[in-house]
């Protein structure tokens, strides 16, 4: 029971940190020394079903707890006069796991074949910043053809939630939906997220047994593309628009994001 009792409370420490944007889950599991044991449990989920549904609830119950209770602030600043400094926080934590990253790849210096893995993540992030925005919003119709739309939007958000240094909010952020997911997640609107956590789980299970083989084989070509990724959805974090009173706070914010993560990732 022990055991267990940690499993959930490192979920919820990573649920929660989840809904800010550049607070990679991936990430936080792996500060936490959790992240292999995710993997393997998801990955291996249909040759040990008992032990690693076990786990795996666990960790779903601790981070949906946290992600419940963290969405109503988030949600409630963004419709305050601190979105902007909000906004230049989220730039600071994205940007606090670059380090991170590199370091992960275990690159010295970018010659050209790096150079084509991180404009490889690059054009990967552009392509998906082209998908209309709202597209994958949960809850805004039933229709069928809007339905499986969800089900692709949380396929897709299912790839940052495995790999390490994407944050599942950032993506939100891109196909335009995080504020629409995060009222859905505070009201707990089971109904409106129910078509998104589905293809959530599906794009869970195959991105976990795609990126064990890739980290084993291509460790450096896949953290450099993962690195492209986040530099290329850098502008999406940035507010429409900026009062100039705040500029000093939002610098300072920028900073705070920065220094927060980045020392978070060290260990």
């Amino acid at each position: 029971m022990e055991k267990n009792g940690k499993t959930f409370i490192k979920g919820l420490v990573i649920g929660a940190t989840m809904t800010v944007p550049g607070v990679s889950g991936g990430s936080m599991a792996m500060v936490l020394g959790i992240y292999d044991r995710l993997l393997k449990h998801v990955s291996e989920i249909t040759k040990y079903p008992k032990e690693s549904l076990t786990f795996l609830l666990w960790f779903a119950a601790g981070a949906g707890s946290g992600a419940f209770l963290f969405s109503r602030g988030i949600s409630w600043l963004l419709t305050t006069r601190a979105e902007g400094i909000l906004c230049f926080f989220f730039l600071g934590a994205v940007s606090g796991v670059i380090p991170m990253i590199l370091k992960s790849a275990s690159v010295s210096r970018i010659r050209g074949r790096e150079l084509i893995c991180i404009l490889t993540g690059i054009l990967t992030a552009l392509l998906i910043a082209l998908i209309p925005q709202g597209m994958f919003a949960p809850g805004t119709e039933n229709t069928p053809m809007h339905l499986l739309f969800q089900l692709a939007g949380g396929f897709i958000i299912a790839v940052a939630l495995v790999l390490p240094g994407i944050s599942a909010s950032q993506m939100l952020y891109m196909l335009g939906i995080y504020e629409s997911t995060l009222k859905a997640v505070g009201r707990l609107d089971v109904f409106a997220l129910f078509p998104l956590a589905v293809g959530g789980i599906m794009g869970t299970y195959l991105t976990a047994r795609i990126l064990e083989q890739l980290i084993k084989k291509h460790r450096e070509a896949t953290f450099l593309m993962i690195l492209g990724f986040m530099l290329a959805s850098l502008p999406e974090l940035l507010p429409g628009h900026l009062a100039q009173e705040n500029l000093l706070f939002c610098v300072m914010a920028l900073a705070a994001g920065f220094i927060g993560v980045y020392f978070v990732t060290l260990k």
